[in-house]
């Protein structure tokens, strides 16, 4: 099979050109608070949407082709990879983060909604650049992919194929029987909730400026912050109460919160994975609490708030830090490092492995000591009292095999490449679970600047990978993608 490289283009090319125009939707905030980064935005969106704009017009005329399976998951990597590349021009251009593979690091960090981050004074970068920073954690949360499948009718091209390959695996439940409805209503909420958060932050004493980015990037699960000691700085219980809620609702399946605004919440209820998802929120949330309480200090109501707040930010891989976790108990230090292995529902803007396959999982295994029994019994595992195909169950079990495989190896790269032992892990297991703080010198207090040149391009390649859920990246290595049949 022949893949449809002039169709690729254009599509590649509407991404660069709504690139550009998010970069040049920044401009406001730096002619506001005037501080130099103006030219950077202008040159940088005219210099992404120019490229996307020749690249699209000298392949227009193949928009009526049909995209295959192959063609899709090609556009989904190749785009995260051109999105991310394009990105680096107003770090660069403003002397933020001249440094090729900082920009980069922290672009791919940015669209991969991870939250790792190369700055050591946040507060010291132009407000103009912060806000495109916040903007693409925005972006690569609902997945510019689904933007375009959004505007795909306009120009006569089909999007399943996208969508599929933006979220392999479990296939996501459908608002509406296109696709393009679903993908049109799920940003709707988005946006929704994202000004929702933007007024009760500012509700709570948080500035404009302040309140717009945190939102931008909790909704996201990104976890980029204004400020260098992230929510930390700000000492506001109302503010954590807000942003917990925001966190837990982002890393809520999208289409259970759209039931939710129709008032079926009996239908919410009776989904496994959010039942599974809010108790065992609720209580991690409480024993950490019980533990950070009586290891310290201070009121119950504080370990309580910092507690919880760390229990959602980490499961939803918001990644935001209200308390350095790792200057806790070691129990408590290693339970966080289990919570990067978790990820929050499937179906919402989370990374991480998604408690439906570790519910799948644990199904599964129980199943297999009845099997043993009854060998000639046909058993199936069933979710929300439904039969779960062998190929989802094939699927889920390939997938946390190979993840966890991928942990391991890339652990032992990161050691060869200079990393103690306890960053690698850490380093690893927070690029790969795109959550943002890790373990050791990459820890909530830490940045990842000091990690060598060739780690910051493999954590890099992590990012992307755990953000498309590995198989849409790995499938691009194995020879017979590329075979022609």
């Amino acid at each position: 099979m022949r893949f449809n490289f002039k169709i690729i283009g254009s599509l590649l090319g509407i991404l660069l050109i709504i690139n550009g125009v998010f970069m040049l939707l920044c401009l406001p905030v730096s002619l506001f608070y005037q501080e130099g980064g103006v030219f950077p935005l202008i040159m940088s969106g005219l210099t992404s949407a120019g490229v996307g704009g020749c690249l699209w017009w000298s392949t227009r005329k193949r928009l009526n082709d049909t995209l295959s399976k192959r063609d899709g998951y090609l556009i989904v990597t190749m785009g995260w990879l051109g999105m991310s590349l394009a990105g680096t021009l107003p770090y660069i251009f403003s002397g933020a983060i001249p440094n090729f593979t900082n920009a980069f690091f922290e672009t791919i960090s940015g669209f991969t909604t991870t939250g790792a981050s190369i700055l050591n004074d946040i507060e010291s970068v132009p407000k103009g650049i912060l806000f495109w920073r916040s903007l693409t954690q925005w972006m690569g949360g609902m997945g510019i992919i689904v933007l375009a499948v959004a505007i795909l009718p306009l120009l006569g091209i089909g999007g399943m194929q996208l969508f599929v390959a933006e979220a392999p695996g479990l296939r996501p439940d459908k608002l509406q029987p296109r696709i393009t409805e679903t993908a049109k209503r799920l940003w709707i909420i988005y946006v929704g909730l994202t000004l929702a958060e933007f007024v009760l932050l500012l509700l709570g004493g948080m500035s404009v400026y302040d309140a717009m980015n945190h939102s931008l990037t909790t909704m996201a699960t990104g976890g980029f912050s204004t400020k260098q000691n992230s929510i930390a700085h700000y000492n506001n219980p109302y503010i954590h109460y807000v942003i917990i809620l925001f966190m837990f609702i982002a890393g809520t399946n999208f289409t259970l919160t759209y039931f939710g605004f129709k008032g079926n919440f009996r239908k919410i209820w009776a989904n496994e994975e959010f039942r599974v998802y809010l108790i065992g929120v609720v209580s991690m949330g409480i024993i950490v609490s019980l533990g950070l309480f009586a290891s310290s200090d201070g009121d119950f109501e504080e370990s309580f708030r910092n507690a919880m707040f760390q229990v959602v930010s980490i499961i939803t891989t918001t990644g935001f830090i209200s308390a350095d976790f790792t200057t806790w108990t070691p129990a408590l230090t290693i339970l966080f490092f289990m919570f990067m292995f978790i990820g929050a529902s499937a179906g919402s803007t989370a990374g991480g492995v998604k408690i439906v396959r570790h519910l799948l999982l644990l199904k599964n295994g129980v199943l297999e000591l009845k099997r043993q029994i009854h060998p000639a019994a046909i058993i199936p595992v069933r979710l929300n009292e439904k039969a779960v195909s062998q190929e989802i169950t094939s699927n889920v079990l390939a997938f946390i095999m190979i993840y966890l495989t991928i942990f391991v190896i890339s652990t032992c790269v990161m050691g060869l490449i200079g990393v103690d032992f306890e960053t690698a892990l850490g380093s690893v297991a927070t690029s790969l679970g795109n959550i943002g703080p890790g373990l050791g010198s990459v820890g909530p207090a830490h940045t990842f600047a000091h990690i060598p040149t060739t780690g910051k391009w493999f954590l890099s390649f992590l990012m992307l990978l755990g953000r498309l859920e590995l198989f849409t990246v790995l499938i691009l290595i194995t020879p017979y993608f590329w075979m022609r049949n």
